[in-house]
């Protein structure tokens, strides 16, 4: 019995080792980037649009655009993303992206109140 006992908590201490050293690797990894992108955005629904379409990017962690700037900061994963695919993603949702302009056809779905001949702009 008492070789039972000091055999099961053998096992019990070696699966605690083997759970924490998997957890310890998962934690290490690369660490998240921003990078900034000057879109064409300029209203609250630019704002919703981007940072939705950004969400479904791979490696993108987080997307928020300042609106009075225009300007979108993406916190990513330099090992799943890069910030030209960022950058062609903010095109495909219509708007331009720092000095490219924005797809055409993406460009011509948006509302009115979103396109760069709104007196916004």
């Amino acid at each position: 019995m008492k070789s039972f006992k000091l055999l099961f908590l053998a096992v019990f201490a070696l699966l605690a080792h083997t759970t924490t050293a998997q957890t310890t690797a998962k934690a290490k990894g690369p660490a998240t980037e921003q990078v900034q992108l000057k879109t064409s955005a300029v209203c609250d629904m630019c704002k919703t649009r981007l940072e939705k379409a950004m969400a479904y990017e791979k490696g993108v962690q987080a997307a928020v655009l300042d609106v009075p700037t225009q300007v979108l900061t993406v916190t990513y994963r330099p090992d799943k993303t890069t910030p030209a695919a960022l950058r062609t993603a903010v095109q495909k949702t219509g708007y331009d992206a720092d000095s490219e302009p924005a797809e055409a056809r993406a460009y011509d779905r948006l509302p009115d109140c979103c396109k760069k001949t709104n007196a916004v702009h």
